[in-house]
Parts: C-alpha cells; structure tokens; sequence
C-alpha cells in the first residue's frame, strides 16, 4: 500500500482511465497489452501511463525490443493506493473545528488525521528503510438499545482513561508520544 500526498498525483490517480489502468498494473503490463483490456487506442494508454510515471504511482519493469519498436512494460509501484488528507492542504478535515466527540463530522476528521498522520510515518518509514510500530484493533458489537451503547461507551471511556494514567510517563527521558482513537459508529453493510 502506498499513501498519495502529493495534490497532482492525487489528480492523477482519481481519473477514472488512470484508476482503471493502476488496477491493472498490480501485474506488470504493456501499453499494448492495457489496451486491449481496458478498450483504448495504446497512445492513449501510453499518454496515461506517462502521467502515472510522472507521479510516482507506475515504475518501468523492463524494456523490450520488437522489431524497430521498444515495447515498456510498467508496473503499479503499490498494490494499492490510499489518498492522504494532506492532498487536500487548507482543505482537509481539521477535528479541533468541531470537537464533539458524538459527533459524525468529528469522527470522519478525526479519521482523516489518522489516515494523514499514518500515512505520512509509512512514507517516512520507507524511506529511512524502517518499519513503522503500529497497533489496531478492529471488531464488531450488537448493541441490545441505545441504553446499552450508551453504557458500552462510559464504560470503554472508563477503561480507557484507566489504561492512559496508568502508561503515560510524562517524563519518561527517551519516550515518544502515541495517539490513541477508539471509535463506535454503525456498521456499514458490504456491498
């Protein structure tokens, strides 16, 4: 996976043609060879695919030689593509606009920072060549009533808060600093 920053390699990637072609390109192709699958003249895949290697998001595997024509053979350089609210700049989601943490609105932004910060340690992370330390939980709860997710969330907040006095150091010479987001909304069904 590879987090989009950039403003103009967002643009790029959001063209409906250019995501076609990146999901493509999870395997290695031809201009040629897109161009049959996607159903364009390869000058235009080619005009695409040099937008796409411009920003970073398809890299040249190999060049090959028919007859008087070298054929690129380009690949994705992700396998997939996740777009930093750092795109946006002034844009993007801030939750210290709105911080009502019942809110939906400060929940999306919060997860916007999340996807922004997160994003750009994975960046870092790959260019220094490390990995970056990381920890989620993901799961799903029924709630009976509104009375009982009412309950769950004092009661996860309780836990939460316990588990926060009891690790946080202040002082500790040496420490770093975590964010933690715990976050209950209602369940999207797949489509």
């Amino acid at each position: 996976m590879a987090v989009i920053e950039d403003p103009a390699a967002a643009e790029a990637s959001l063209d409906p043609m250019r995501s076609k072609l990146l999901a493509e390109l999870v395997e290695p192709g031809s201009a040629t060879s897109l161009a049959a699958r996607v159903g364009l003249a390869r000058q235009k895949v080619n005009y695409h695919l040099r937008t796409l290697e411009k920003h970073g998001l398809v890299e040249l595997v190999e060049e090959r030689r028919k007859g008087n024509v070298t054929e690129r053979v380009m690949q994705a350089t992700a396998a997939s593509f996740v777009i930093s609210p750092t795109a946006l700049a002034s844009m993007q989601p801030d939750p210290g606009r709105s911080p009502d943490r019942l809110s939906a609105r400060w929940l999306l932004a919060v997860a916007a920072r999340l996807v922004r910060d997160v994003g750009a340690l994975i960046n870092g992370a790959a260019q220094a060549r490390k990995r970056v330390a990381t920890f989620a939980i993901d799961g799903q709860v029924r709630f009976a009533s509104a009375a009982d997710r009412a309950a769950f969330a004092e009661e996860l907040t309780q836990c939460v808060t316990s588990l926060v006095s009891k690790y946080h150091d202040e002082s500790a010479a040496g420490g770093r600093d975590h964010r933690l987001i715990v976050a209950v909304h209602p369940a999207v069904k797949e489509r």
